[in-house]
C-alpha cells in the first residue's frame, strides 16, 4: 500500500519535504511566530526573575537584614521559640538624638548605638587614621563620625568629642552606611557607637525620643514564625525590602509595563500563529486530497503533518531561545551599571515557561486546522468541495489549555485583566462601528473602482470584518504599548526632573530663617519656599477618636460608638501615618507643586488633606479633624483635598493648615534647594554659619534615581520596539493572506475584460478603506484603553493624544501600502 511504502522506505523524503515547507512554503511564518513567542517569554521571564532577586537582595542590604522590627519601646526577644530552634541571627540598634560638642563647635547628631554583629547584611565601612584599613563593625569605646561632622565640628581623627555626657575619642569616619534614610525631617548627621557605651552617653532617658530596631536574618519560614509570635502595638512596625528603596515605585511601574507588554506581544504573536496555521491548512487541502486518492490513510497523514510540525518546533526552539538570550542581554544592558557584577542565576524556569507557553498556544492553533485538514475528502483533488470539514471535539478541547494557562499565569494581575477586558469589549464595538462606517462610505461617489471595492467589501462581510478587527487590534495594541511607555516616561521626568532639589535644610530657627533664605538667594540657588514645620498627630475625625482619651475610657467609647470607633481603631492600626507624629505646616497659599482635586483653599480655620490619606481614612470635605501638638489639642475643617507627588524630592505634607490654626505653635523651618557637584564648599560654609541647621545632602541618591530612570526607560524602549515588530508581523501576515486569496477573483475579472489598471485601483481602494477605518477606530480604542490603564492601573493623570488621531490612520495606510505593494504587483504580473 501507498502509506506503508512511504512510511517504511521514504521517511527521509518526508523530513526533506517538511524542511522544504519551512524554508519555502507557508510554515516559515508559523516558525517565525513560534520563535517570537519563545524569545519574548524567555527574555522577560529571565530578566524579571533576575531583577526581582536583585531588588530583594539590595532591598534587604539597605535594611541591613532580611526583616527589621521598629519599636518605640524595648522588646524582650528571649521568649521567641524560633530564635532557639532555627538558625536566625539577630542584631540590635538604638537610635536617639543628642548634642555633640568639640572645642570648636556643637552639632545635633543622630546616634546609632549598635551591637558587635551589626550589620547582618550590606557593608558598613569605617575608615580609621590608617586609610588602607577598613573596619566593618563597631567595637566598645569607638566613635565613628559622618564625613560632614568633621567640618561642622572642626575635628580630626584622634580628637576627643563630648557626646552627651561621655567623652569619646574619634575613631574615624563613616565611608559607607548600608542603611539609607530618606526622611528629611528626621535626618541628622550620623555617629556610630557601641551599645555598651549608651549608659555613659546618657542618651536613653525617660521621655526621650528613642527608636529601638531589631534586625533578623534567616529563612522566610523562620521570619514568618517570628512575625506570628510577636503581637505588635500601634507604635511598632515591620520593615521589609519593599520599604527600603525610594525607587520602588518606579521599579514596580516598570515591572507592570513589562508584564503588560509581554502579554500584548504574546497576543499578537499568537494571532499571527493562528492565522498562518489556518492559511497553511487551507493551502494543503489539494495535496491531502491527492494523497488520499492514492490510498493515504489518516495515520500516514498525521505522521506527515506531525513530522513537519515537529521540525517547526525544533527550529522555533533553537531560534527562539537564541533570540531570547540576546534579547534578555539587550534589555539588561542599560541596567549593567546598577546590577551587581555577579548576577543571580536565571534558573530553569524561563526555559520551561517559554517552551510550555509556546506549546499551549500552538496546540489549539495547529490542532484545530490540522484536524480539519486530515478530514479533507479525496474529491477535492478534482473538485473543490463546498462543505467544510469539521474539527473533532478533542481538537476544540485543546482551546481550553491556553485559556486555563492564561488564567493561572495572569492570576491577580489587575492591569492585564483590565487590558484584556477592554480589548474584548472594544472588539464587540468595533464590528458595529465598521458596519456603520461602510454604509456611510457607500454614499460617497469616487468612480467605478471605488464602487467595485465597496461591493467587494459588502459581499464578503465576514472576511472583511475579520480583516478590519484584526488590523484594528494590531494597530491599537501598537499604540497602547507606545503611549503607555510615553506616559510612564513623562510621569518619571515630571516627578524627578534634572533640576530637582537635592539638598534639604531643616531645623532652621525662626530667627535664622530670613537670613538663611537670603544666603541661598545670594548664591543663586534654586530653592523651594520656606516652610514652618511642627510635629503632631491626627487624633479624631468628626469628634470620633482613634483611641480613648484620658477623660474617656475605651469601655465608655465602645458603649457609645461601637461601630464607628472599631472602624477608626482599625484604621489607626493599619495606616502607618497614624502610628507616628506627622509633620504639619501652614501657609497662606498651597504649594504650586500640589494639585487641588476637591474643594478650595480657604483663609481661616482650614486644613488641606493629601488625597491618599483622605481616601484611606474616608476624610471628606467639611469634616472636622482634631489634632494634637505638644499635648495641646486643636481643630480644623477640611477645605480641600490635594494630590501630592511624594517622589519629586520636594517638601510635601499630609496636612497643610491655614496660618491662624497653627502659627501660634513652636516650629522650625524647612527649605529644599539644588546645588551642583562642585558646590561642597558652599554647603560647608552654610554649615559653619548656621551650626544648628541640619543639612541633608541627597545628591548621590538623586543621581542614582535619575540614572535608574534613564536606563529603565531604555529597556522599556527596547521592549516597545519588540511590540512594534510583533504588530508589524501580524499586519504583514493579515495582508499577505488576504491578498493571496484574490488570485482566482482577479483571474475572473480579467476574463470578463477588466483592465490591469481597473483591478489595481479596486484593490487599492479596498485595502485603503480598510486601513483608514482600522486607523481611525484603533485611535479611538487605544485612547480608551490607555486612559483606563493610566487612571485605574498606574494611577496617573490622563491627557488626550491628538497627534495619534492623525498619525495612526496615516500609519495604517502607509503600512498597508508598503506591505501590500509587492503582493499586489505579483498578482497583476500574469495580466501583462
Amino acid at each position: 500500500m501507498f502509506n506503508t511504502a512511504v512510511a517504511t522506505n521514504n521517511r527521509s523524503f518526508i523530513v526533506r519535504w517538511a524542511w522544504r515547507e519551512i524554508r519555502q512554503g507557508q510554515l516559515w511564518l508559523v516558525t517565525l511566530a513560534l520563535s517570537l513567542i519563545i524569545a519574548c517569554v524567555f527574555a522577560l521571564s529571565a530578566l524579571v526573575s533576575r531583577v526581582e532577586a536583585i531588588i530583594v537582595d539590595q532591598g534587604r542590604s539597605a535594611l541591613t537584614a532580611d526583616s527589621v522590627l521598629v519599636s518605640s519601646q524595648p522588646i524582650d526577644l528571649s521568649q521567641l521559640k524560633t530564635l532557639s530552634t532555627d538558625a536566625v541571627k539577630v542584631a540590635q540598634q538604638i537610635r536617639f538624638g543628642t548634642m555633640a560638642f568639640s572645642d570648636n563647635g556643637m552639632q545635633l547628631v543622630s546616634v546609632k548605638a549598635v551591637d558587635s554583629v551589626f550589620p547582618l547584611r550590606g557593608e558598613l565601612n569605617l575608615q580609621s587614621a590608617d586609610a588602607a584599613l577598613l573596619e566593618h563593625h563597631v567595637k566598645p569605646q569607638q566613635l565613628w563620625l559622618a564625613e560632614r561632622l568633621f567640618s561642622l565640628l572642626n575635628v580630626k581623627v584622634g580628637d576627643v568629642l563630648m557626646l552627651g555626657d561621655a567623652e569619646l575619642t574619634v575613631s574615624g569616619r563613616i565611608t559607607q552606611d548600608p542603611e539609607l534614610s530618606f526622611n528629611p525631617f528626621s535626618q541628622m548627621p550620623t555617629v556610630f557607637i557601641n551599645q555598651q557605651d549608651i549608659e555613659a552617653v546618657g542618651g536613653v532617658q525617660p521621655g526621650s525620643r528613642i527608636s529601638y530596631r531589631y534586625y533578623f536574618l534567616g529563612s522566610n519560614k523562620s521570619l514568618a514564625d517570628i512575625r506570628q509570635q510577636l503581637i505588635l502595638t500601634p507604635s511598632q512596625r515591620w520593615l521589609t525590602e519593599n520599604d527600603a528603596g525610594r525607587s520602588g515605585d518606579f521599579i514596580e511601574r516598570a515591572r507592570q509595563y513589562l508584564s503588560l507588554t509581554l502579554v500584548l506581544v504574546v497576543l499578537m504573536a499568537a494571532a499571527t500563529l493562528v492565522l498562518t496555521c489556518q492559511h497553511y491548512a487551507a493551502t494543503r487541502k489539494t495535496a491531502v486530497a491527492m494523497m488520499k486518492s492514492l490510498g493515504a490513510t489518516k495515520g500516514f497523514l498525521w505522521r506527515w503533518l506531525l513530522t513537519q510540525i515537529g521540525l517547526v518546533f525544533v527550529v522555533a526552539i533553537v531560534i527562539g531561545l537564541t533570540l531570547g538570550l540576546g534579547l534578555e542581554w539587550l534589555l539588561r544592558y542599560p541596567l549593567q551599571n546598577l546590577l551587581p557584577d555577579q548576577l543571580p542565576a536565571m534558573g530553569i524556569a524561563p526555559f520551561a515557561i517559554s517552551l510550555l507557553l509556546a506549546l499551549l498556544i500552538a496546540l489549539p492553533a495547529l490542532g484545530i486546522p490540522l484536524s480539519r485538514l486530515v478530514q479533507t475528502s479525496a474529491i477535492n483533488s478534482v473538485q473543490v468541495s463546498t462543505i467544510a470539514p469539521t474539527s473533532s471535539r478533542l481538537a476544540w478541547l485543546l482551546l481550553l489549555l491556553p485559556v486555563l494557562a492564561a488564567i493561572v499565569w495572569i492570576g491577580t494581575n489587575f492591569l492585564v485583566w483590565l487590558t484584556l477586558l477592554g480589548i474584548v469589549g472594544l472588539l464587540l464595538v468595533l464590528a458595529g462601528i465598521g458596519v456603520v462606517a461602510i454604509v456611510l462610505l457607500q454614499r460617497v461617489k469616487l468612480g467605478a473602482a471605488y464602487s467595485l471595492a465597496l461591493s467587494r467589501v459588502n459581499r464578503s462581510k465576514t472576511k472583511t470584518a475579520t480583516q478590519l478587527v484584526a488590523l484594528t487590534c494590531s494597530l491599537m495594541l501598537l499604540a497602547v504599548i507606545g503611549l503607555l511607555r510615553n506616559e510612564l516616561l513623562a510621569d518619571w521626568q515630571n516627578t524627578l526632573p534634572a533640576n530637582a532639589p537635592n539638598v534639604f535644610a531643616l531645623n532652621i530657627s525662626p530667627e535664622q530663617q530670613q537670613s538663611y533664605l537670603a544666603d541661598l538667594d545670594k548664591a543663586n540657588l534654586t530653592r523651594s519656599q520656606g516652610y514652618p514645620v511642627t510635629r503632631g498627630r491626627l487624633v479624631a475625625i468628626n469628634d470620633q477618636r482613634f483611641y480613648a482619651t484620658s477623660n474617656e475610657t475605651a469601655t465608655d467609647q465602645a458603649v457609645n460608638n461601637t461601630e464607628i470607633n472599631n472602624e477608626l481603631n482599625r484604621k489607626a492600626d493599619v495606616d502607618p501615618a497614624l502610628r507616628r507624629e506627622l509633620n504639619f505646616t501652614w501657609a497662606k497659599t498651597l504649594p504650586s507643586h500640589n494639585v487641588v482635586t476637591k474643594g478650595q483653599w480657604g483663609k481661616t480655620e482650614g486644613v488641606s488633606v493629601e488625597f491618599g490619606i483622605a481616601k484611606r481614612l474616608n476624610i471628606r470635605l467639611g469634616d472636622k479633624l482634631a489634632f494634637t501638638v505638644g499635648g495641646l489639642e486643636f481643630n480644623a475643617t477640611v477645605n480641600s483635598i490635594r494630590h501630592v507627588e511624594w517622589r519629586n524630592m520636594k517638601p510635601n505634607f499630609y496636612f497643610i493648615f491655614t496660618p491662624d490654626v497653627l502659627q501660634s505653635f513652636p516650629s522650625t523651618g524647612l527649605v529644599s534647594f539644588r546645588v551642583g557637584e562642585q558646590q561642597n564648599g558652599l554647603l560647608n560654609t552654610l554649615a559653619s554659619q548656621y551650626p544648628t541647621v541640619g543639612v541633608l545632602d541627597l545628591r548621590m541618591m538623586a543621581t542614582r534615581i535619575q540614572g535608574l530612570l534613564a536606563q529603565v526607560s531604555w529597556s522599556l524602549t527596547v521592549l516597545a520596539g519588540l511590540g512594534v515588530v510583533s504588530g508589524l508581523l501580524l499586519i504583514m501576515t493579515l495582508l499577505r493572506l488576504s491578498i493571496s486569496e484574490r488570485q482566482t477573483e482577479i483571474q475572473l475579472y480579467r476574463t470578463l475584460g477588466a483592465s490591469r489598471k481597473r483591478i489595481a485601483a479596486t484593490l487599492w481602494f479596498e485595502y485603503g478603506i480598510i486601513a483608514l477605518l482600522a486607523g481611525v477606530i484603533a485611535a479611538v480604542g487605544a485612547e480608551f484603553i490607555v486612559g483606563l490603564l493610566v487612571v485605574k492601573g498606574f494611577e496617573l493623570p490622563f491627557s488626550l493624544h491628538p497627534l495619534m488621531w492623525l498619525g495612526l490612520p496615516v500609519l495604517a495606510i502607509g503600512l498597508v501600502y508598503f506591505v501590500s505593494r509587492t503582493q499586489i504587483n505579483k498578482l497583476l504580473l500574469p495580466l501583462r
